[in-house]
């Protein structure tokens, strides 16, 4: 697909051992932001995760920087998980100091990362998916329940795990479940992957493998419909589509409605925020709540995201008057309840209570 101006959305990450992240930190949104690059950028004592998108010239800097630094140099795969979008997928340029680099619960130095290795190759994988003998397999994927359930592996199983104190817990049945089979896990970047894994090994779970690469490089590579749904991604597209039309499958429904669709949202309850899979339509019918729990709760605290793309007051605005002029405070609490109780006039949802998940890897 062509743009009339070229843009790239840049994943990558890398372990390695970091002794003054914070100073990595300002160096790097310093010079991220003098050529003008949008994004999401982590650094910690484990290492570096950055998701960007830039021009042609200010990615072609970016890689260049990277290479020169002592630190984050020889990026695997940084061309082939590349993406073209139409413009920045993110508002603004953030890089931050994170204790860990993807939060699951644990760190690990670059060369545990290392020494846990087992590595598949997407062309073997893509055997493995075409042939669908999955006697001697199985495809575990490391991500949220939201990520697996927008979009999947075709035979993959979601691991819900969400944290190691969990996957610890789990090894024991997983032992006995998976018995001999070699456990093929993924995550979208592979971050995650690369933690896990270390910690089945470790558990005792031995015939682990991790895919190379991970679902981007794969679906960069292939188009041939292995991948199903859509793909949940960490900018402003949330939900990408995967291939064309003659290989993409639509797999998940609506939280409202149990039709087939590929879009993601959030719930709009400030306190919720949950990754819910509807219809566009129908989530603005049901006035962007998740359940009748979080409406309810609305009309109880008014907290609720502030969009005014979406709906016309500027709630953002009236909590800032309430601040400023507390005199206020009952009437304009009125006045913002009575127009979402107008919105929700009507309205059934199916869920009585809140969709969000207890925990969500970041």
């Amino acid at each position: 697909m062509k743009y009339e101006q070229e843009f790239t959305l840049l994943t990558f990450y890398k372990f390695v051992d970091v002794q003054n992240p914070e100073q990595e930190t300002l160096e790097h949104l310093e010079f991220t932001t003098d050529i003008g690059m949008k994004g999401r950028v982590y650094i910690g004592t484990e290492g570096i995760s950055s998701t960007v998108t830039g021009n042609k010239g200010q990615i072609q800097a970016y890689k260049l920087y990277l290479h020169n630094h002592p630190l984050w140099n020889n990026i695997p795969d940084l061309d082939i998980k590349a993406s073209l979008v139409d413009a920045h997928k993110f508002p603004r340029m953030q890089v931050k100091v994170r204790d860990e680099i993807v939060g699951l619960g644990k760190k690990f130095t670059s060369l545990e990362i290392e020494s846990a290795g087992n590595r598949m190759q997407i062309e073997e994988f893509k055997e493995i998916l075409d042939e669908g003998k999955m006697d001697d397999y199985i495809i575990l994927d490391m991500r949220n329940n939201h990520e697996y359930n927008l979009g999947h592996f075709k035979n993959a199983i979601p691991a819900n795990t969400l944290t190691f104190r969990e996957l610890e817990d789990k090894v024991e049945e997983y032992k006995k479940e998976f018995g001999d089979k070699k456990v093929i896990s993924y995550c979208t970047g592979g971050i995650r992957c690369e933690k896990s894994t270390v910690m089945l090994q470790r558990a005792g779970l031995k015939n682990t493998y991790q895919l190379d690469g991970w679902v981007v490089k794969y679906i960069n590579t292939y188009n041939d419909g292995n991948w199903l749904g859509n793909l949940y991604v960490f900018d402003d597209r949330v939900s990408q589509k995967v291939w064309d039309d003659n290989t993409h499958t639509t797999i998940w429904e609506c939280l409202y409605t149990g039709n087939k669709t590929d879009n993601c949202e959030n719930c709009r309850l400030s306190s919720c925020n949950a990754r819910i899979i509807v219809d566009r339509n129908e989530y603005l019918k049901h006035a962007w709540f998740c359940s009748q729990e979080c409406a309810d709760l609305a009309l109880e605290t008014l907290m609720v995201k502030n969009d005014i793309s979406m709906d016309s007051m500027n709630y953002k605005n009236k909590r800032g008057i309430i601040k400023s002029h507390p005199e206020l405070t009952d009437k304009i609490q009125n006045e913002i309840r009575k127009h979402l109780q107008k919105q929700l006039n009507w309205v059934v949802f199916n869920h009585k209570n809140s969709q969000k998940e207890d925990f969500v890897i970041d």
